[in-house]
């Protein structure tokens, strides 16, 4: 099996670890049935040598690419990433504004995360928060001029930072290849 998550059963191997004591009958009888509990509980199996390859591929190039992005970012323009991802999307929004449950879908971070963020984008005066008149609950995040200008300022680094960190390493037809491999379970809306 590759490197990386794997769920460790008790005694998986059957072996006892160096040291410990060889279990009795009856224990091992426990033993057995602690396992087929636990693998009745958990029918999936492990990954395959495919699937751990493909998993930890796409979690090591998200996190080191967002990492690289990040720290360009701030070191360019002082904007983290996702400040910079919430001006994006706002910036791309019919009237610059979203309600703020669309936000939180387009940035994919929760409700009281997109809160947290926006809060933080409201205190700097690069978005503002408006009442929504159809439900008094609802609000809209805006992009304000000063957001504007935060984000023209910082987008065509990050762009640049975008297509050195990740798009060169491949050809227009793989890019077309792996933005529909990707879309197929998470549509891009």
């Amino acid at each position: 099996m590759n490197k990386g998550v794997q769920v460790d059963h008790p005694n998986s191997t059957g072996s006892v670890p160096s040291g410990a004591a060889s279990p009795t009958n009856a224990e091992a009888e426990g033993i057995e049935s602690a396992e087929s509990s636990v693998a009745a509980a958990d029918p999936a199996p492990e990954l395959d040598a495919a699937e751990q390859r493909a998993w930890r591929s796409f979690l090591i190039a998200h996190a080191r690419v967002a990492r690289r992005l990040e720290a360009d970012l701030l070191a360019r323009s002082h904007l983290p990433l996702a400040e910079f991802d919430v001006l994006m999307q706002l910036s791309l929004a019919d009237g610059q504004r979203l309600r703020m449950n669309e936000l939180a879908d387009r940035v994919v971070l929760s409700r009281a995360g997109i809160t947290r963020l926006v809060d933080r984008l409201v205190a700097d005066g690069s978005v503002a928060r408006i009442k929504c008149a159809s439900d008094a609950r609802g609000a809209y995040a805006v992009l304000t001029d000063p957001g504007r200008a935060r984000l023209d300022e910082a987008r065509p680094g990050h762009f640049e930072a975008v297509r050195r960190y990740f798009l060169q390493s491949f050809a227009k037809p793989e890019l077309e290849a792996l933005a529909d491999l990707l879309d197929r379970n998470f549509p891009v809306d």
